[in-house]
């Protein structure tokens, strides 16, 4: 799996239409390479999928949501994998899709990374994005069109999550989504194993958002026209698409 995110670092690409903000990079940072896709919630098409209506059925693959897409015509930019889902392809927490909350907010205190207190949720309202703690998005009730509950956060504020230590030897391929300082979200899926200190410090200083949430670990993939690392089947997929 490493090696097929290897394959396109010396393929910088930027996928840019002019009237699309998407774009897709590489980023080495830290001697990390990671994949970034960077999307203008108020110009891209930026969407979550968990169940195909046609069947009832999680997707569970990028290719089957790209060929939904298709028969849409709409072309698939970039998916990735949501947040942490349970048994049977469900999401652990909460999933919202088209304005409708199919998976209700999970306020689980132990059990993994989910539970690694604060961890968060990550939406999307119209042509606005963020990433806001469990019990401050129960409280602010933004009744979003799209979100996914994860965790842990990574960032709040700028802060990095107070368990997380830099000399961690918790080493895993890691996938996040931040809301930065100009307003775009920013997924990030890492090439390699790093720790949770070190991807939060990428998000904070590299990709400049004060909030990100982590989404899960060694089985995250993204897919574009040109690449797909998925090995795993997924609960919540998000896409980009025109």
């Amino acid at each position: 799996m490493i090696l097929a995110r290897l394959l396109p670092v010396f393929l910088l690409m930027s996928c840019t239409p002019a009237s699309q903000a998407f774009k897709l990079d590489r980023v080495v940072s830290g001697g990390m390479l990671y994949t970034v896709a960077e999307v203008d919630p108020a110009r891209d098409r930026l969407e979550l999928h968990w169940l195909n209506p046609t069947t009832g059925q999680p997707y569970a693959s990028f290719s089957q949501v790209q060929a939904r897409l298709g028969k849409q015509g709409r072309e698939l930019l970039f998916a990735t994998n949501s947040g942490i889902y349970a048994p049977g392809l469900r999401p652990l927490g909460l999933h919202v899709e088209g304005g409708k909350t199919l998976v209700p907010l999970n306020d689980a205190r132990s059990g993994g990374n989910f539970a690694l207190l604060p961890n968060g949720v990550f939406w999307v309202k119209g042509t606005q994005a963020g990433v806001t703690e469990t019990g401050a998005y129960r409280r602010l009730s933004p009744q979003p069109t799209f979100a996914t509950q994860s965790g842990p956060l990574l960032l709040a504020d700028g802060q990095i999550h107070p368990a997380f230590n830099r000399g961690s030897s918790s080493f895993k391929v890691r996938s996040g989504v931040g809301v930065c300082k100009d307003g775009r979200v920013r997924f990030a899926v890492s090439a390699g194993p790093v720790n949770f200190y070190a991807f939060a410090v990428f998000f904070r200083d590299r990709l400049k958002c004060a909030d990100a949430l982590y989404l899960d670990g060694s089985i995250s993939a993204y897919a574009t026209p040109e690449n797909n690392t998925q090995l795993a089947d997924f609960a919540g997929i998000w896409t980009v698409s025109r």
